[in-house]
């Protein structure tokens, strides 16, 4: 895993550039902090920060294979799985390695295949070939969108990177945001294409964009494929199981230290079982990493959403799997520290973070990352399988909008719009706009002959969570780890396992009357009967009242200025939440961090709010 960034101008001799350049890859420090490179041409240059997990030793880049007719240069992040078997086909082919590097094969597919090379890829990615050949720079990114990639149009080309923050750094790009951007910061929907910042967007997922001196041009060579599912219900079963072993032992390969996120929920679980299974095979333990907070299990009280505590279950299943299994503390201190928020933030590029779940899971990263540089997650498979409450509540399935917003937001209206003022809040028309979303996202769904109106319902809803939902956890998931240097890979983000599933009929996915009937199935011999009945629960939140009193008072002492925020949001919104005492509610806890969000966002990166 790494970081990417680079500038094509047809205009400019870029090798005159470099401090610009450099100035752009330093921002991805982070996500690489084992080595860095910079590659100028004449018109273009690329840069590359390496966390280096595949061939420490010879997988520098950016990487070049010279040919007869000039330069092709590649500066690559991620994971190819199946790189191994692409090697052996394309030394079949005559080509010759000078490392072992999932890098190298992608060079040299591109050499050999060109852009068509992404439909041979299994994994997670993005990346950036500049051929000089024919004076073309090429940007690809893996099907779900896992690893980040934007890009931003100039008036002779073209800026790029991992994130952001690299783009922003060159002064061709501009800081500013307008009302287009803030709506998709607080509508959680996170629209396919759009990266905030005005004039930036990020390469669609399964996408490929080609810049040269006619222009910039934007391809798809995956979308999610509605067909007819024909295997019986103990087939199904069957393929899900050996997918998703396939899956997890490819995901294994690494040169350093992995591990898994166990939290003792369904998903989790599953994985660290089968890596501990393939592990043991060849004699080694699977590490495995749970977060829980200072207290919580002696003051846990259940609601709607956690009926239990996490802790247990991750400890039994660590014990039945036999994983080394270490369970991360955290403490109210720790969780508001004001350092911790902008660090998150800084991550993210942006306001939209989910509070002390962001803050804990960066904190529990760092921690995994001084004895691990790379974990497997269960993420995303509440999206592939259906496994959120409101996939299974007829009033979401029933309603005009994203089924999450059904179910968590009030008439459709973004949970963060009363936190700003009158004026902005009428010129955002959030239900507006998110109704519009909605509306195209549908159109982009086919429907398989001799579908019943309820599958096809149920197809829409799996389709809206793994092109929208599942980008704001992937996207959340990618930048906390990496700031600290830890590569997470989702399993259950693989295509095949996502094809195929998607296009199981929702009879199948439940058709033992629960969530993720499929997976349950499909697993069922290598977990505790605990963890198979237990009732699915997010990820943690600390209710320790303490943590609730720190935001308090960071919010009284944000009253005393005259923060910029507060040309966006209410002051008298918050001197309401400030005055109250007692336990609060964890809606008005939400909108204290959100409100800390946004002015951390608006002093790191003073941007131009243009409306």
């Amino acid at each position: 895993m790494c970081g990417i960034a680079g500038w094509v101008s047809y205009h400019r001799d870029l090798t005159q550039h470099r401090a610009e350049l450099d100035a752009m890859t330093a921002t991805m420090a982070c996500r690489g902090p084992d080595a860095d490179g910079v590659r100028l041409d004449r018109h273009a240059g690329l840069g590359h920060r390496r966390l280096a997990v595949i061939d420490v030793e010879g997988g520098s880049q950016p990487m070049s294979v010279h040919t007869d007719d000039g330069a092709v240069d590649i500066t690559y992040s991620g994971e190819v799985y199946n790189f191994g078997e692409l090697r052996d086909e394309l030394r079949r082919r005559g080509h010759r390695f000078r490392t072992r590097s999932d890098t190298e094969v992608v060079l040299h597919g591109y050499l050999e295949w060109g852009e068509a090379v992404a439909e041979r890829l299994n994994g997670m990615y993005a990346f950036a070939v500049w051929d000089s050949r024919i004076e073309k720079l090429v940007l690809i990114r893996d099907r779900l969108g896992v690893k980040p990639l934007y890009y931003y149009r100039t008036d002779d080309g073209v800026l790029f990177g991992s994130e952001p923050k690299a783009i922003l750094a060159n002064a061709l790009a501009e800081r500013a945001v307008d009302l287009e951007g803030i709506r998709e910061l607080v509508s959680f929907t996170q629209t396919p294409g759009s990266a905030v910042w005005c004039g930036m967007n990020e390469v669609l997922p399964g996408g490929v964009v080609t810049v040269d001196r006619a222009g910039l041009r934007e391809t798809r060579y995956w979308t999610l494929p509605s067909r007819a599912h024909t295997d019986d219900l103990q087939t199904t079963i069957a393929n899900v199981r050996s997918l998703l072993e396939d899956v997890v032992e490819r995901q294994l390969v690494s040169d350093v230290p992995r591990c898994t996120l166990l939290s003792g929920g369904l998903d989790s679980s599953v994985i660290t079982a089968i890596a501990a299974a393939k592990l043991g095979e060849r004699g080694e333990k699977v590490r495995s990493f749970a977060v829980d907070f200072t207290g919580r299990e002696d003051d846990f009280v259940a609601d709607e959403l956690r009926a239990t505590t996490d802790a247990p279950y991750a400890r039994e299943v660590g014990a039945h799997v036999g994983s080394l299994h270490e369970s991360v503390v955290l403490n109210h201190q720790a969780i508001a520290d004001p350092a911790v928020r902008r660090a998150v933030i800084t991550a993210r590029d942006s306001p939209l973070s989910l509070g002390d779940m962001d803050t804990s899971l960066y904190l529990l990263f760092q921690v995994i990352r001084q004895r691990s540089t790379v974990a497997l997650s269960g993420e995303s498979a509440d999206e592939v399988f259906g496994g959120y409450r409101w996939f299974h509540q007829p009033e979401a399935q029933a309603a005009a909008t994203f089924p999450w917003m059904a179910v968590f937001v009030s008439g459709a209206k973004a949970q963060v719009s009363d936190r700003f003022n009158a004026d902005i809040t009428a010129a955002l028309d959030l239900p507006g706009y998110i109704s519009d979303r909605y509306a195209q996202a549908l159109t982009e769904i086919e429907r398989v002959d001799g579908e019943s109106d309820h599958e096809f319902r149920m197809r829409e809803m799996c389709y809206l969570h793994l092109t929208r939902f599942v980008r704001m956890l992937l996207e959340r998931k990618d930048r906390v780890s990496m700031a600290v240097g830890l590569e997470v890979r989702v399993p259950f983000c693989d295509h095949r396992l996502v094809e195929y599933v998607y296009n199981t009929p929702w009879s199948m996915k439940t058709f033992d009357g629960r969530e993720k009937s499929l997976l349950r199935a499909a697993t069922a011999d290598l977990l505790p009967r605990s963890v198979l009945d237990r009732v699915k629960a997010p990820y943690p939140a600390t209710l320790d009242p303490r943590y609730t009193s720190a935001l308090l008072q960071q919010c009284r002492d944000l009253l005393t200025t005259d923060d910029p925020v507060f040309a966006l949001v209410d002051r008298s919104y918050l001197e309401s939440i400030t005055r109250q005492s007692g336990a609060l509610p964890i809606e008005i806890r939400n909108g204290m961090e959100r409100v800390l969000d946004l002015s951390t966002w608006l002093d790191i990166y003073r941007p131009e709010l243009r409306f």
